[in-house]
């Protein structure tokens, strides 16, 4: 009989590919969501709906039922304030795992985190992200054999609005560079094959992020550039600038997704997965050939 994995975020970036992935690998496929989702990229596949929102204990509940995995995925990366983040990043975390424990006390409960966890101090995302994971390890402190948190590296592909800046800039004339930090990049296929098997597979506890390559940033700006056809003509921009930036943003824009945190992730010189870290997977699209299939599905879909 098929497994029932148990999903929130399913209608982000990561949960869209990651329901697709679930399905294809024989998985039955239960979401939590405000709304009933209708998504082309879903045409074909069938799941259970449970409407809800994290702050929901009956709903959490009925998500929870009968799950043999349960991967909260669900997050904010921007909030207007740090309890509002905290409110979905660390207590919508916690509600979730304590559903889990008691209403599936035998699932596996996989939490997805972030690299930025690593550096709680950077910024408002990376702190509440670092608070959800510690939320989760209280909840199954007397078992902590049912509890894995994955931190992903940089994630991007089809469907992905945060790293599209990333290729719309790679098209510039001068292509500018952000960062002189080196950071791991993931193909979102990858991450959510990843934890589609780590659902539908042996428990692996513990803290792992998941495995991509070792870039810098002009290397991934001029692979961007490449996959567009361009040359790659980079200019760098001096730290203040992008400080400066992101202090604008962060108090004229409403509630902007680049703010001082980001800018201080952005700066941050090593978000790369190191070995000894390393959930055991094997990446199976490179670089280039993922950038060059995202930079044609925002062509097919007019994004660029």
């Amino acid at each position: 009989m098929s497994r029932v994995v148990a999903l929130t975020g399913a209608t982000g970036f990561l949960g869209l590919h990651l329901v697709k992935a679930l399905a294809e690998q024989g998985a039955r496929i239960r979401i939590l969501t405000r709304r009933n989702p209708v998504h082309e990229f879903w045409e074909g596949i069938e799941f259970e709906v449970v409407t809800g929102r994290l702050d929901q204990p009956e709903a959490l509940a009925e998500l929870a039922v009968g799950a043999d995995a349960i991967i909260h995925a669900a997050g904010l990366i921007a909030a207007p304030s740090l309890a509002k983040i905290l409110r979905t990043n660390r207590d919508g975390a916690r509600n979730t795992a304590l559903a889990a424990r008691q209403h599936a006390p035998a699932a596996h409960f996989i939490h997805v985190s972030t690299l930025a966890a690593r550096e709680p101090h950077i910024s408002n995302y990376a702190f509440s992200k670092h608070a959800g994971e510690e939320a989760v390890r209280t909840v199954y402190a007397d078992a902590p054999h049912q509890l894995t948190i994955i931190r992903p590296p940089a994630l991007y592909g089809p469907w992905d609005k945060a790293t599209f800046s990333v290729f719309k800039a790679a098209g510039w004339p001068l292509i500018p560079v952000i960062s002189r930090g080196r950071v791991s990049a993931l193909h979102v296929t990858d991450a959510a094959q990843a934890l589609a098997q780590l659902a539908l597979g042996p428990a692996w506890p513990g803290l792992f992020a998941l495995p991509g390559g070792d870039y810098g940033m002009d290397e991934i700006m001029a692979e961007a550039a490449r996959a567009q056809g361009r040359a790659a003509r980079l200019v760098h921009v001096p730290p203040a600038l992008v400080r400066a930036a992101g202090a604008l943003s962060g108090r004229f824009g409403k509630n902007p997704v680049f703010n001082n945190g980001k800018a201080r992730e952005l700066l941050y010189p090593d978000w790369v997965v190191r070995p000894h870290e390393a959930l055991p997977y094997t990446p199976g699209i490179s670089l280039a050939d993922g950038f060059r299939q995202t930079i044609a599905w925002y062509r097919a879909k007019n994004w660029l």
